[in-house]
């Protein structure tokens, strides 16, 4: 019986979108706003309460995972290795642009077993003084996007985020947006869970919200 590479891609595509967990991505006027909740489940079960789901690849980049834990952290450490011999190699900071496109060539490479994965990756340009965010999907898929989430929280997300979200405003309006996002998708989500994890990269780099002051945003 020969089966179709389609069928497999679609089947494999419908694997990685029923992964439970909710991230956010938003672009500001100073920088990328990402979030996401904490629980990591394996079916039913939840087998860890206090996941990262945001990572720094860079100073200046950060990406989150959604998918499997072990395919996601791989993609993770092999992005800071390259994106770090970049930097070595050309004494200059990589773009987010060409980081992007890297991620997306690495899983095409592997698209016949691919990583199941959902990957937003953003950061803030100093050069230009632009901040941008780019949707990668399983296949090596890249779409520039506005504002974007993943998971399987990400439909409630998308609710609140196509309701609230602006262009062009300050950091601190989207980081509240990104918040009530993932709140949102808490609720209604049994896959996500625990508390908000916010992070936001600018031009002062990546930094990692404490519980302490997600509270405040949302007072």
């Amino acid at each position: 019986m020969v089966i179709s590479m389609e069928r497999v891609q679609n089947e494999s595509m419908s694997k990685a979108l029923k992964t439970g967990t909710t991230t956010v991505g938003l672009v500001c006027k100073n920088g990328v706003v990402l979030a996401s909740d904490r629980r990591a489940t394996m079916g039913y079960l939840i087998a860890s309460k206090d996941i990262d789901k945001i990572y720094p690849v860079a100073d200046h980049i950060a990406m989150t995972i959604a998918g499997g834990v072990g395919d996601a952290q791989t993609l993770i450490r092999w992005m800071q290795a390259e994106l770090k011999l970049y930097e070595l190699r050309h004494g200059r900071k990589i773009t987010i642009e060409a980081a992007a496109t890297l991620l997306a060539n690495i899983l095409t490479q592997y698209k016949f077993y691919p990583f199941f994965v959902q990957l937003l990756l953003g950061g803030y340009n100093k050069e230009d003084r632009k901040s941008k965010l780019f949707s990668v999907d399983m296949f090596g898929g890249i779409t520039e996007e506005k504002l974007a989430s993943t998971g399987s929280g990400s439909p409630i997300a998308y609710g609140v985020l196509e309701e609230l979200f602006k262009e062009d405003v300050l950091a601190n309006e989207n980081l509240r947006i990104a918040t009530k996002a993932v709140i949102a998708a808490m609720k209604r989500d049994c896959a996500s869970g625990e508390r908000v994890d916010l992070v936001l990269v600018d031009e002062n780099g990546f930094k990692r919200y404490t519980k302490e002051e997600i509270q405040q945003l949302l007072v």
